[in-house]
């Protein structure tokens, strides 16, 4: 599939009660309202969307002749007798209404007379025709576009059904029974899940429930529920190979058996229950998906009970499902050519409108990774054709306009992802039949296909204007960002749930440094000051500290280094207003804290976990260097280049791969006049610049990333290439 279709005629939305079943429309006739009554069967209940009803056969195992139908096949049947006997002996089927046990609207009162032209009604037309009833009920309630109306009748017709169910069970198992009464099980399976929005261990139970039902007429059950429930499986398939009217019911209960298997992830149950449905040629077969091609349900009746979702409709929302959560999973994995059918084979089976976005999404995503960004595209375009309320190929599409480096589109898509996930989905009323989104697991975060959340996808947007010069957007998106953490959190921070992501304080700082580069630096103290107030529990006593220190009796208390980086941007921000004492001051408080901080100390205290997520190893020293070289040229704008000299020769010792400290210090040696130092530091650079740089395999936080950018050298090679004209003795020797 090299284009993507994205008419809504080619993905239908769902199915309904009589898709792909013609045999059903031929029911379309019914019986008059009178016969209704006169069968006491919803006499004066039926709504006008309810009078269409299934043609009124002779009776639901015999055709008019007394011969007994199965599978297009006649067979003669046995005489039987008026009360129509069951397989044991001793046990009956009344044909006389009044005595039929069941629910109340399928009993007819001593004096409601039968139609002297045909044979009395059986109490299996009662309960076949109150099964129809409920059926058409649930289209009903499926219709109906107000929501508590559409509640209440689906709700009716399940206790309907958990009632029928509840009498047919009631009475010992019989074959001629079998045929309506798992029907009913696989209509209040399907209502019961779909109400739910999933499968639960309550529609398992219905199901063992219904199969030994089948077994109990065998008179074996006991050994066999040892078995589990694929053992009854086997047991009842097997079984019913001699009882050809069972098949399309049973093909019909094994398709919500696969159905809940798939979404519980049972996939070995399942791909065995598939073998034993194809025969014994797929038994090799362990592909899910070839099975399920294969699975080829038999035709129901022309004159059989209705039902909610048949077995052939089944059997394509589980291609569907089976076929997008294998895709999914070759994609995480990395089996991208694989990955890419799978998904295409699910872009072409029945998608509602959320599903087949998530597909395109998908294979957007593995064509991005496959290397082909503009059939890519193409999908996520056709992903937002289909709504553009949709956040996840927003996001799929700013990953790929970053690699293609196109920073304005990517920043269009996350702010257009900032919007759409902003907007309330009113979201369509789910069908009462089990459709693909009941089989799907939620995206994990870490799956490619994980969207996150509002305030997630404004961080990255935020953080990605910074990233690219954009400080004053990056500035009030940081701003809308901490109003709306800020909305309902409290007093003290934790790391988000999600990973990757910064920690609360980090967001914090780099709103900070945002602010700062946009020039804002007033607003960025007010940060800093709002971020050291929810915090102030966290503070180490500085009394006590030097206290402590002189007795030696105690460790100094645990410090998160984010509480330092708050000083370094407040000592940044005085040094834009003008204040060098007061930044001074800042880059001190700063130092203090960070001498006191060492890699041990990281795995003490009670916020351990979230400081070992907002400061690496790596990243420490690289903050000990920013704050020192921050105080350096603050003493040599002071004119103090001794004090300048101290820390920058500490940020080298301190930070052996910060460059920035080694030409602050050789600038600092040249203008003091100490030429010999200054020749040794330069010798030492003029090495490290012709040897290949090598990409490092750690990043540091964005906030110090931008601290390290305001105090980098401003131009390298010319202050190398002053030393190479000024110094040429150590040239010749």
């Amino acid at each position: 599939m090299e284009n993507p279709h994205v008419s809504s005629s080619s993905f239908p939305r769902g199915l309904t009660l009589e898709d792909d079943q013609p045999q059903q429309r031929v029911l379309s006739a019914g019986p008059t309202r009178g016969e209704m009554e006169e069968a006491g069967v919803g006499a004066g209940t039926e709504s006008p969307r309810e009078s269409i009803s299934p043609e009124k056969a002779d009776s639901p195992l015999r055709g008019p002749s007394g011969e007994q139908k199965s599978r297009g096949r006649v067979r003669k049947r046995r005489d039987l007798s008026p009360l129509e006997w069951g397989p044991r002996r001793d046990r009956a089927y009344p044909s006389d209404p009044s005595r039929c046990p069941g629910p109340a609207s399928a009993t007819i009162s001593h004096q409601t007379p039968l139609s002297s032209s045909g044979p009395h009604t059986s109490c299996l037309d009662l309960w076949r025709e109150k099964n129809d009833q409920l059926v058409r009920q649930a289209k009903v309630a499926q219709d109906s576009r107000l929501y508590v109306r559409r509640q209440q009748l689906a709700q009716d017709a399940l206790e309907g059904f958990r009632g029928l169910l509840h009498s047919l069970q009631g009475l010992p198992a019989a074959v001629p029974v079998l045929p309506l009464e798992l029907t009913v099980t696989c209509n209040f399976i399907t209502l019961r899940a779909t109400l739910a929005q999933g499968f639960t261990e309550d529609q398992a139970q219905d199901i063992q429930k219904g199969l030994e039902r089948v077994l109990e007429t065998q008179e074996q059950l006991g050994p066999r529920l040892e078995c589990g429930l694929r053992g009854l499986w086997d047991s009842v398939l097997h079984y019913s190979s001699l009882l050809l009217e069972l098949l399309p019911v049973l093909h019909h209960l094994a398709g919500l058996q696969a159905a809940l298997w798939l979404s519980t992830d049972h996939l070995g149950d399942l791909t065995l229950l598939l073998q034993t449905l194809n025969g014994k040629q797929s038994e090799a077969s362990e592909n899910l998906l070839l099975l399920l091609k294969t699975w080829s349900p038999p035709p129901k009746e022309s004159d059989a009970p209705l039902t909610l979702q048949d077995a052939r409709g089944l059997r394509d929302v589980l291609l569907t499902a089976a076929a997008y959560r294998q895709g999914l999973q070759e994609l995480i994995t990395g089996s991208l050519p694989r990955a890419l059918s799978s998904l295409q084979e699910a872009a072409s089976g029945l998608c509602s409108r959320p599903v087949l976005v998530q597909v395109y999404t998908a294979l957007g995503t593995c064509l991005h990774k496959m290397g082909n960004p503009q059939r890519a595209l193409l999908y996520l375009v056709a992903a937002l054709k289909e709504g553009s309320t949709w956040g996840l190929p927003l996001l799929e599409a700013s990953r790929l306009y970053r690699q293609l480096g196109n920073t304005a589109a990517e920043l269009e898509s996350l702010e257009l992802l900032v919007e759409a996930l902003n907007v309330t989905h009113s979201s369509e009323a789910p069908q009462l039949l089990i459709e693909v989104e009941l089989l799907l697991p939620q995206p994990h975060p870490g799956s490619p296909l994980h969207c996150g959340t509002q305030s997630q996808a404004k961080y990255l947007l935020a953080s990605r204007s910074l990233q690219v010069g954009r400080a004053e957007d990056a500035a009030e998106h940081y701003l809308d960002l901490l109003a709306l953490l800020l909305d309902d959190s409290e007093p003290k921070f934790s790391p988000p749930p999600t990973h990757p992501g910064p920690c609360m304080p980090e967001v914090f700082l780099e709103a900070a440094a945002a602010l700062i580069q946009a020039g804002r630096a007033q607003d960025a103290l007010t940060v800093c000051e709002e971020l050291l107030s929810r915090t102030s529990s966290l503070l180490p006593k500085m009394p006590q500290l030097w206290e402590d220190d002189k007795k030696g009796t105690k460790k100094p208390p645990h410090c998160p280094s984010w509480v330092s980086a708050t000083y370094l941007l407040q000592g940044q921000a005085w040094v834009q207003l003008g204040d060098q004492k007061e930044a001074i001051s800042e880059f001190s408080r700063c130092l203090e804290l960070l001498f006191r901080t060492t890699p041990k100390d990281k795995e003490q205290g009670p916020a351990s976990n979230g400081e070992q997520r907002c400061m690496s190893d790596v990243a420490l020293p690289q903050l000990r260097a920013a704050a020192l070289i921050s105080r350096g040229l603050r003493w040599v704008a002071s004119g103090q280049d001794t004090r300048a000299l101290q820390d920058f020769l500490l940020g080298v010792q301190m930070c052996p791969g910060n460059q920035d400290a080694s030409f602050h210090l050789l600038q600092t040696l040249r203008r003091m006049d100490r030429r010999d130092e200054a020749t040794a530091l330069w010798w030492r650079l003029e090495a490290q610049t012709k040897l290949p740089q090598e990409n490092a395999a750690w990043s540091l936080p964005l906030y110090l990333e931008t601290c390290l950018g305001w105090i980098c050298y401003p131009d390298r090679e010319t202050l190398l290439e002053e030393f190479r004209t000024s110094l040429p003795e150590p040239c010749d020797l």
